[in-house]
């Protein structure tokens, strides 16, 4: 259990620490000079079977109460100090709201001095300081009268405290490690140490972690907790971390930092919370009033936007957007506390709830539930609303992180709500199975009434149904979804079928008309084989085959729109099956060229054509994305890879030709695409069919 006083200036908070673990918590020469605590002091009061008392000794100067501040977050335990023969002070109130503010729900009352004041006095300041803590998270917490001098209270206050430890539910260690940092030092043979109290998780010798919001990487040599060598460290643990790694120093590690789980990192500068106004504070009609921001150990500029249309009043509660000067490290519902920005008094606190606010559209009634649902203090409860909330879809990865929540806390949630988790790369969303199943059907929908609309177009353009769907997935989720549902019936899919950037329904085939159908027989293999790369152009093809220039460009238009052939340049049209052996020439040419970037000459002697030809293909490359172009050199777009369907890679040295049929439907790529259905090679015709099939 970690204790932590608080009180006004010299009412006696050192020595009372001192009196009980007989450790003077004014280390500082100047401390010890001016008789004034100044720093954080950390004393320890071993009390049997094994368990170790920390305290936290927090100066009680006005000039410091930042310090005190960073002393208070993370305690478990509040002693609140008044001096029996001075009664209630300034910075005894002020001390007694930040406690109140930062939640330290379990304390007492400590009347020092208390051999300095007559019983009538003690009487006085007794009932004074049950006024104060009335209404605040200390009411009812009991007073005890001690002297440090002749020792009275001395030994009712160690059982009072041990009584505490007893009874405290330890933290819950399952969480992710995070040590908030209040002190950082050099020792000789041993190197760089930080101290701080342990927020949440575990960590042991030899753990790598990071300090944020910096993101300098470290490992754990050794560490001490609760003033004892040990293997690990846990939450509610006071800790010293001896670190190690490069870049690791004093001068690299500062009061404030937190050092924590590397999955943690990902500080925040924006950051919805809910405000509590101190009672005795103006009432807060303005936006952007600049303040001072106290979190954990740390301090920082912020301004505060209102997020509801009215002022805030005194003593009351309020959603607020803090914009902080610089990023800091937090995790969701952790307390703060905020006061003006030239240090004088104390403006009132509260807790975290969105640490990724947005910047835009943040007072809508939409953003307003959102906010609802993540106010909720149980991260499982606070989720399962969320899910309730626009837009339906939410990534869990990136809500355990933000509440510090370990891996197998979030599979739980997952489980136990039986959640629809979508998966694709860094990007990842979970929905209910309601949300899923309304997703699906809405998507059948879609497919079924673009069939009926289009029956010869092979399928829908897979962003335009991306756009027209309810919840609004990110592109790659979208695909992993996608990827589900025609995935057969061992993945619950099976419904759906992809063609590159097109989605059909698994069922629908399209057929040319009978005429047509005769003409693309005998027209397709003169745009294959040999002289697929230099396929002859519409008036060539009209004149070959006897049809009339127009009767041609209408057809090959028709093979174009339903994926069969792609028009590259005017009038010149080659088969898809060559379009994605050209990308895959494309992408060997830029994996075998320095720094990745082919010339359209490249290109060239690899197809074996002439250079207008090939700068015409390139271009109709850049224009879909599939090549980003920088003066004479291109580079792949990875995301456009399988924008014409899967490809296959070219061997090495195989210029003007695949490695093997390019488009077979046993065969998959190597950048992860699938075969495409009923795909056909580029000495081969597209399987003839004859009307829409569903």
């Amino acid at each position: 259990m970690i204790i932590g006083t608080a009180g006004h200036v010299d009412h006696g908070k050192t020595a009372l620490v001192k009196a009980l673990t007989g450790v003077d918590g004014d280390r500082l020469k100047e401390e010890k000079a001016r008789g004034v605590t100044i720093d954080l002091g950390f004393a320890y009061l071993p009390i049997g079977d094994g368990r170790v008392l920390g305290f936290v000794d927090v100066p009680g100067h006005e000039r410091f109460v930042r310090t005190m501040v960073a002393g208070a977050s993370g305690i478990d335990f509040a002693l609140l100090v008044v001096a029996a023969d001075e009664g209630l002070k300034p910075q005894t109130l002020e001390h007694l709201a930040i406690i109140d503010l930062l939640g330290v729900e379990r304390g007492l009352v400590v009347l020092s001095k208390a051999d300095l004041a007559t019983p009538e006095r003690l009487d006085q300041t007794t009932a004074e300081v049950r006024r104060a803590i009335a209404g605040t998270v200390l009411e009812g917490a009991e007073t005890l009268p001690v002297s440090v001098v002749t020792g009275q209270g001395l030994g009712a206050l160690r059982d009072r405290l041990a009584e505490a430890a007893e009874v405290m539910a330890q933290r819950s260690a399952e969480t992710r490690f995070r040590l908030a940092v209040d002190r950082a030092f050099t020792l000789q043979g041993v190197g760089v140490v930080v101290t701080g109290t342990v927020l949440s998780g575990t960590a042991g010798v030899g753990d790598q972690l990071l300090i944020s919001p910096s993101g300098l990487p470290v490992r754990v040599r050794s560490l001490h907790a609760q003033n004892r060598p040990a293997q690990t460290g846990r939450a509610g643990d006071r800790c010293a971390l001896n670190l190690a790694g490069p870049g690791v120093s004093k001068e690299a590690v500062r009061r404030g930092d937190m050092v924590l789980d590397p999955v943690l990192h990902a500080p925040a500068d924006r950051i919805d919370a809910r405000l509590r106004l101190l009672p005795g504070e103006a009432k807060l009609a303005g936006q952007w009033l600049p303040v001072r921001l106290h979190h954990a150990a740390t301090e920082v500029g912020a301004r505060i936007v209102r997020l509801g249309d009215d002022p805030i009043e005194p003593g009351g509660e309020a959603d607020v957007q803090l914009v902080l000067e610089r990023p800091i490290s937090a995790c969701a519902q952790d307390r703060y506390v905020l006061r003006d920005v030239s240090a004088r008094r104390t403006i009132g606190g509260g807790r975290f709830i969105d640490l990724r606010g947005p910047s835009r559209r943040r007072r809508t009634p939409q953003r307003r539930r959102q906010l609802a649902a993540l106010a909720i203090p149980d991260p499982a409860a606070a989720f399962e609303a969320l899910l309730e909330t626009p837009p339906f879809a939410w990534d869990l990865t990136a809500f355990a992180r933000d509440h510090a929540l370990s891996a197998a806390q979030s599979e739980r949630m997952a489980e136990e709500s039986g959640l629809v988790r979508l998966q694709a790369g860094g990007a990842g969303v979970a929905m209910t199975p309601e949300r899923w199943g309304a997703f699906m059907k809405g998507l059948i929908e879609q497919l079924t009434v673009f069939h009926a609309e289009n029956p010869d177009l092979q399928g829908m353009g897979r962003e335009r149904l991306r756009l027209r769907l309810q919840p609004r997935l990110p592109a790659p989720v979208f695909i992993a979804a996608l990827q589900r549902l025609a995935g057969g019936a061992k993945e619950g899919g099976g419904e759906l079928a992809l063609d590159g950037a097109f989605v059909r329904l698994a069922g629908h085939t399209v057929r040319l008309a009978p005429g047509d159908e005769a003409a693309w027989t005998a027209m397709a293999p003169r745009l294959g084989g040999e002289e697929r790369f230099r396929p002859p152009r519409v008036r060539d093809l009209a004149e070959a085959t006897g049809r009339a220039e127009r009767d041609v460009r209408r057809l090959l238009k028709l093979a174009g729109r339903m994926s069969w052939a792609d028009e590259i340049a005017p009038d010149h049209f080659f088969l898809r099956a060559t379009v994605r052996e050209m990308v895959a020439h494309c992408a060997d040419a830029a994996a075998q060229a320095e720094g990745g970037a082919f010339t359209a000459a490249q290109f060239r002697d690899r197809v074996a054509n002439g250079r207008k030809v090939a700068i015409q293909i390139l271009e109709f490359f850049d224009r879909h994305g599939v090549t980003l172009r920088r003066g004479d050199l291109r580079r792949i777009n990875p995301h456009r890879l399988d924008l014409f369907g899967p490809i296959v890679p070219i061997s090495a040295g195989a210029h003007g030709r695949a490695s093997s049929p390019v488009g077979r439907s046993d065969f998959k790529s190597e950048w992860g695409g699938e075969p495409v259905p009923g795909g056909f090679d580029s000495h081969s015709l597209p399987p003839p069919s004859s009307r829409s099939e569903h």
